[in-house]
């Protein structure tokens, strides 16, 4: 069969800023409707479940770090990532902590903690000297071993 006119490829070529800012936001818009339909059977996070999302926190830390992201900055929208994981299909509630829902500030805390002692375990290296001193330093506190260098 014959095709007249030009052959367009599936996607564009060439993305215009607005374009590539309108593609990387939409998938975005569509996290409060995934998260809305999932709100009524919402159960408190497990302790599995929290280990799996600072472990994915501390990847995401060490990944932007490799990237030459700033380690405040990765380790804030790791934090923010789980946090709003936490609040979206856990209502805020965590079994660890009680049966209360922790407010967004309250999640956005524990889940950067989370994020940088994280990341601390995983990828020592990328974490600035100061902040490991004190990570050690409240492992050494809490009698935990301090994580490997």
């Amino acid at each position: 069969m014959q095709q007249h006119g030009p052959v367009r490829p599936p996607f564009p070529l060439a993305l215009t800023p607005s374009g590539l800012l309108r593609q990387l936001t939409t998938p975005l818009l569509t996290l409060p409707i995934l998260f809305a339909g999932t709100a009524v059977q919402a159960a408190p996070a497990t302790k599995a479940e929290m280990d799996l999302y600072t472990r994915i926190a501390a990847v995401n830390v060490c990944i932007a770090r490799s990237a030459g992201i700033d380690f405040d900055k990765a380790v804030g929208v790791a934090g923010e990532t789980i946090a709003q994981l936490i609040q979206g299909q856990h209502q805020g509630m965590i079994q660890q902590v009680g049966s209360k829902a922790l407010s967004l500030e309250q999640l956005r805390r524990g889940a950067v903690n989370s994020a940088v002692f994280g990341s601390a375990e995983i990828c020592p290296k990328s974490v600035p000297p100061e902040v490991m001193k004190k990570v050690e330093a409240a492992l050494k506190q809490a009698g935990s071993k301090p994580p490997a260098k």
